[in-house]
């Protein structure tokens, strides 16, 4: 990692769930409403069975990047909201035995210094799966090069959340994710 002042380690993300949802504000552009309803999300999923967080933290203890995830669960929002747009492109047994990544956010002063890079292999391999996916907004940006030189392909795009204004895409990779050469 690129960003010597910055330390991946697990973290009690219950605890710091508003530092992180501070992190996703700036990172993912939210507003105040949108903080208050992914406060109650983020503290629902952590209950899941597997869930687990990873943290990028200043020297001084701030957190500056975050990630969490968890086995994918057929039975969740996320995967039934999916599932009808992989099984449009034969790609649904991706959500059979696979770590999905929930969220992973970098404070735009930490971006582009491998933070992101970090907290994503970080989580990944810790995972059973012999698999990861992820949804992303479906737009050419840092974040899909991200996945993409990890290893990630798209599963399904243009996939419309209820509750999102943009589509996204859902991308996979085998596990572990590809490192840099």
């Amino acid at each position: 990692m690129d960003d010597a002042e910055v330390m991946i380690g697990p973290v009690n993300l219950a605890a710091r769930v508003d530092e992180a949802l501070a992190v996703q504000a700036l990172a993912f552009g939210l507003d105040e409403d949108e903080i208050a309803v992914r406060r109650h999300i983020v503290l629902r999923h952590l209950m899941s069975p597997g869930a687990r967080a990873y943290g990028a933290t200043t020297t001084d203890g701030k957190l500056v990047g975050f990630v969490y995830g968890m086995p994918n669960d057929r039975g969740h929002w996320w995967s039934t909201v999916v599932e009808s747009y992989l099984r449009a492109t034969g790609t649904t047994d991706w959500l059979d035995d696979s770590f999905v990544i929930t969220e992973l956010h970098v404070h735009p002063d930490h971006q582009g210094r491998g933070v992101g890079r970090e907290l994503i292999t970080t989580i990944t391999d810790s995972a059973a799966e012999p698999r990861s996916i992820l949804s992303a907004i479906d737009t050419e940006s840092p974040a899909r090069g991200l996945y993409r030189s990890l290893g990630y392909e798209d599963l399904a795009r243009q996939v419309h959340f209820p509750s999102a204004a943009r589509p996204y895409a859902v991308m996979g990779a085998p596990l572990p994710l590809k490192r840099r050469n």
